[in-house]
């Protein structure tokens, strides 16, 4: 052996063995410990997964498309759910006015609420997380003109806002379909919806700037965007994740209220919402379970998340640990 080769190094102690994998810490660490410990965020969690897997894989998990026109025979419209007299096995739970299978328009009707609400809330993230940053780090006018908007943006109910804009993009785009349609409801959500991040967020940043590390960034001569995006944001995410599992559901009620009020997704969508608001009509007539079955999975998603919501804000607060 010559002088210059080096014994292998044993695989008990190389770096990669030493260090565990993030999957690892993980589950060794004190939110999966807290989440196992709590029944209710656990059956929360089970309820969300099964209504997501349902939404994102509806085409290949529900037994009828909506969408397919040629499937839709007007001679089965209303029918029961399957266990009531008049029902079919063919509908389990029933069918709409236009013939529609209930099952599969819930489910493809779920999909579409959860990526209004999901996408309207990343949009509401992206602009409150980085207005919050800025108006806490930077202070002075900054500050006061972000908080001032903020400020007239509380003032006005969500819906309304939501109600408004969504009305003023019909207006100037009449002839909004399909996917303009959904990004003008999203922009509709998501007007209000950063107000509470950018509030938080400043909340934290005033906290975390007066911080050592941060003056330690300042002496070396850290530009002041890179400690605000590489050192300040990564500790004030625990709220920010707190707060974006709640608004979700919060984004969820809001698109369906709008589809409800007919001024949300096109009518010829099933969303939750559209759904409701058909069943609606027929409830008095004895077909409930057009309306009660879209409501139940509503409430279902909507609920799931909060108390999700509710169990990480406990699982990141250190005073509860």
């Amino acid at each position: 052996m010559s002088l210059s080769s080096k014994p292998p190094v044993p695989p008990s102690i190389t770096p990669t063995a030493a260090a565990p994998g993030r999957v690892r810490r993980f589950f060794q660490g004190d939110v999966w410990f807290s989440f196992t410990r709590s029944p209710v965020a656990m059956l929360a969690a089970v309820v969300a997964l099964i209504c997501l897997v349902c939404a994102v894989f509806a085409p290949w998990v529900a037994p009828h498309d909506p969408f397919d026109l040629t499937a839709v025979d007007l001679m089965d419209a209303r029918l029961p759910p399957a266990w009531v007299e008049g029902g079919s096995t063919q509908y389990l739970l029933g069918t709409d006015d236009q013939g529609r299978d209930l099952l599969s328009a819930i489910m493809y009707g779920a999909r579409i609420s959860l990526v209004v609400g999901v996408a309207s809330v990343l949009l509401s993230m992206v602009i409150g997380v980085g207005l919050g940053l800025l108006a806490g780090f930077v202070g002075g006018k900054v500050d006061s003109l972000i908080m001032r908007i903020c400020d007239v943006m509380l003032s006005f109910p969500a819906i309304l806002v939501a109600l408004l804009v969504d009305g003023i993009g019909r207006v100037v785009l009449p002839d909004t379909h399909g996917t303009l349609a959904f990004f003008v409801l999203v922009l509709a959500i998501s007007l209000t919806g950063w107000v509470q991040y950018a509030r938080t967020v400043r909340g934290s940043t005033l906290v975390e700037r007066n911080k050592e590390y941060v003056q330690a960034a300042r002496v070396i001569g850290v530009k002041p965007m890179a400690i605000m995006w590489r050192h300040v944001l990564p500790n004030v995410t625990g709220p920010v994740l707190v707060l974006l599992t709640l608004q979700v559901a919060s984004a969820i009620l809001i698109e369906a209220t709008l589809s409800f009020l007919g001024v949300g997704v096109p009518p010829t969508t099933p969303s939750l919402g559209t759904l409701i608001r058909i069943g609606s009509d027929f409830l008095y007539s004895g077909e409930w379970w057009i309306t009660i079955w879209p409501s139940v999975m509503l409430v279902m998603i909507a609920l799931s998340v909060n108390l999700l919501g509710d169990w990480l804000r406990d699982a990141l607060n250190p005073r509860l640990r």
